[in-house]
Order: C-alpha cells, then sequence, then structure tokens
C-alpha cells in the first residue's frame, strides 16, 4: 500500500507538470527573471510551484515547506522541500529535460520523495524503508564494480564556476578510465538516474537542498550511496556538494575527486 503522504506528493508532481506542458507552446513570450548570473526562473517555475504548494497544505496544512521561489514558511520537525522545476535553463530553451522534485524531510533527512519527468510521464518515488519505484516497478542501482567504462554525470553551476579549473582536471582523470562524463542540467534527475541504473555515478557541486532531497533518498534506498566529496554521509543537505552511485561506485568516484584535489576546494 502506498504511504499516503506519497499519493500526495505525486498528485502535485502532476498538476505542477501540466503547468509546464501547457507552457511549452509559448516559451518565447514567457517572463523570466535573472535570479544571479546564468541562473534563471519563469513565470512557469513560479505558477508550478503555487500548485504544488497548495496541493501539499491541502492535505498538511502544518507541515513547514522550504521552496526554491517562495524560500522557507513555517518550522518544524517536518519540512516539504520542493524544486518546482529543476532544469529551468533547459526548459526555457525547449531542450526535453527538466522535472518537479518533493522530499518530505524530518530532522534533516529525507524520508520520502517524489520526482516527475513530465515529458516522459516518468513518475520516480521513495519512502525510507520501502524501496524506489519508476512508475510502480522497483529499480536499483547499476552494478558496476568500479569506475572503468562508467558512465558518469556532473553540472557546472554557474556559482560553482570559480572552482571550474579543479572541477575539470578532476573529469580530466574520471575519463582516463570512465566511458564518459555527462552534463544533463538537472540535478534530481540526475539522480533518479542513478537510482534506476541509467547512469553509474554523479558529482556535483553547488547545489541546493530542493536539489537533492529528493534524489538522495532514491539513490540510497536502490542500494546506492550518498556523500560529499570528502565522504560524509550525514547532513548532506547542509553541504553545497555532493556523490552518488552504487557502494562501490560512489567509494571510487569519491575518492577520484580527492586524488585529483578537487575536493580540497570545498572546506
Amino acid at each position: 500500500m502506498q504511504n499516503p503522504v506519497i499519493t500526495v506528493m505525486t498528485k502535485a508532481a502532476r498538476m505542477a507538470g501540466t503547468v509546464m506542458l501547457r507552457h511549452m507552446s509559448k516559451l518565447a513570450s514567457l517572463n523570466i527573471v535573472e535570479k544571479s548570473p546564468q541562473d534563471y526562473a519563469s513565470e512557469v517555475d513560479a505558477a508550478a510551484e503555487k500548485e504544488i504548494i497548495k496541493e501539499l497544505r491541502r492535505a498538511y496544512p502544518d507541515i513547514a515547506i522550504l521552496a526554491e521561489e517562495s524560500g522557507a514558511m513555517g518550522t518544524g520537525r517536518q519540512t516539504f522541500v520542493i524544486d518546482p522545476l529543476d532544469g529551468t535553463s533547459n526548459y526555457l530553451r525547449g531542450f526535453p529535460h527538466f522535472c518537479v522534485s518533493i522530499a518530505l524531510v524530518e530532522n534533516g533527512e529525507p524520508t520520502d520523495g517524489v520526482i516527475f519527468d513530465p515529458l516522459r510521464n516518468e513518475l520516480f518515488t521513495a519512502s525510507r524503508g520501502a524501496g524506489v519505484l519508476l512508475n510502480d516497478k522497483k529499480m536499483r542501482v547499476a552494478e558496476r564494480k568500479d569506475l572503468a567504462g562508467s558512465m558518469l554525470i556532473t553540472g557546472f553551476p554557474p556559482r560553482e564556476r570559480a572552482r571550474l579549473p579543479a572541477h575539470l582536471q578532476a573529469i580530466n582523470e574520471l575519463l582516463k578510465t570512465a566511458e564518459d562524463v555527462r552534463r544533463t542540467g538537472s540535478a534530481a534527475l540526475d539522480l533518479a538516474y542513478v537510482a534506476c541504473g541509467r547512469v553509474d555515478g554523479y558529482f556535483e557541486a553547488g547545489i541546493k537542498p530542493w536539489d537533492i532531497a529528493a534524489g538522495m533518498l532514491m539513490v540510497r534506498e536502490a542500494g546506492g550511496r550518498v556523500c560529499d566529496f570528502k565522504g560524509r554521509s550525514d547532513k548532506l543537505l547542509n553541504t553545497n556538494h555532493v556523490v552518488a552511485g552504487n557502494q562501490k561506485i560512489s567509494a571510487a568516484l569519491q575518492k577520484s575527486l580527492v586524488d585529483s584535489g578537487y575536493a580540497a576546494a570545498f572546506s
């Protein structure tokens, strides 16, 4: 039987997805705000977030909310952490890779998560101790044993460009053994893809709680490991760098980030 909070979060995510699809035919006329250099939000982000919050509040009026566009609302042991449109730059260009991400976080750790890709109608859901599902089918992380031949994903967020040389050096080292390092533009989907075995590992700096809260739970529930660049696996929502993969890949990837010097760029 599905966790009731997942049912509510799923409905909210699907409503936000409908908002996105409805506006895709008029991308050129959208109102766009540059929140910081190369970091954009649009009226679609705001409208999708409004739908999510309305649906969550209807079922759980007393639970606090942390949303990318609206910020923090309320306090308490539990918090809904919301990214209404993860991959905004992709969306605004008509690049078909973006999603909705919603997590329920309790005492700093995600307990339930939903990631919805409206274009592919792919719904990833997870609850702590219950595994992760993709459209109701149970998923597991890939079984690759080391970085040789691995498919990895990273990101180049604008707020981390000062550390770009160290990042590129890390990629240079990884490409000596990995098959490829890709950049998709949606941290939430990157983590969901690790959880379902589509890619072997993921690492990125400059992420926010709403980028990773649902996805990190999914990786863990799929049998994987999530940590920061220094190897710490607790309080990840309070850091800004993350590594994910199966148990062996995440350890090897994290070690490579240390050996390349990239991890040392972070306190």
